[in-house]
């Protein structure tokens, strides 16, 4: 087959997958950009408002807090479940038995519905009933002992554990299939130069997948600009807006209330958070690779 055919086939293949994506995805986002300058209950005549909605969004207290817990969350995301899972991802590369089955045990949690690990969590941290507040006080520790969802100084960070125990496994398989990809001549050609353990590993593994690490990045921002789920399983963004996050503040926002416009503008004010943030990671870490 000659070049032109090829992409010809290409194209193609890829036509009618695009086409689903942009009806699924792109199609909506502009219709809720465009809803964002109305004043719209989601049926009868919608008002044009101009640029009021996102200046309420502006002068809502809330939706400082809830940005501050979704950067709280990109954080947790960032520099939790990626260093985890590439920290298994160099244990667990080898493909024997007893690998291969923490690798399924570690994944778990991707097949399992949000509401169902949200659920888990929720009885893991029962004041009562739960087991951990069962194994500090059996540790002789009943001081540590806290109301870890409904303290609203430390309900946030209680909701860490349970995104990143969710998510290691996706970036787990992610990363094991970069150094899997990793061509054999490079690492013997790195062994040659004496180059092992923690050498090797910041000198050629982590350049070689370091395009990998990016894509990973980006997930991780945007997955967690979107959490909902499981927050909305836990806590239900409280106690007192202390677990809010921008996605639960649109939730709550457009059907408590039926106000569709100004749940379309805090949507799209996500879309552009999420641009800026990917952006800012992309060009932090193509700096990181260019030294």
């Amino acid at each position: 087959m000659n070049t032109i055919a090829v992409r010809r086939f290409v194209v193609l293949s890829l036509t009618p997958a695009l086409l689903i994506y942009a009806l699924f995805v792109f199609v909506p986002v502009i219709w809720s950009s465009y809803y964002s300058f109305f004043d719209w209950k989601g049926i009868g005549a919608a008002k044009f408002i101009g640029l009021r909605n996102y200046a309420e969004i502006i002068q809502d207290p809330i939706f400082w807090r809830a940005l501050k817990n979704n950067v709280i969350f990109v954080l947790v995301s960032v520099f939790g479940q990626l260093p985890v899972a590439l920290v298994l991802a160099i244990v667990l590369h080898k493909s024997n038995a007893l690998q291969r089955f923490i690798r399924s045990a570690v994944f778990v949690p991707m097949v399992l519905s949000s509401v169902v690990i949200g659920m888990i969590w929720q009885y893991i941290y029962h004041p009562q009933i739960g087991i951990l507040n069962f194994l500090l006080d059996k540790a002789g520790l009943p001081h540590w002992k806290l109301e870890w969802l409904s303290d609203a100084k430390i309900a946030i960070f209680a909701l860490a554990p349970p995104l990143v125990w969710s998510f290691v496994g996706l970036y787990l398989i992610i990363f094991i299939s970069a150094f899997q990809n990793i061509p054999g001549d490079i690492h013997d050609a790195a062994q040659i130069d004496g180059a092992e353990g923690a050498r090797k590993l910041f000198s050629v593994t982590l350049p070689m997948i370091w395009s990998t690490v990016q894509i990973a990045i980006i997930l991780c921002i945007s997955g967690s600009l979107k959490s909902f789920d499981l927050v909305y399983v836990m806590t239900k963004g409280g106690p007192a807006h202390a677990t809010e996050l921008l996605a639960t503040y649109m939730y709550n926002s457009t059907f408590s209330s039926y106000r569709y416009g100004f749940g379309s503008a805090i949507s799209t004010s996500i879309v552009l958070i999420s641009l800026i943030f990917i952006g800012l990671s992309q060009w932090l870490t193509s700096r990181t690779s260019k030294k």
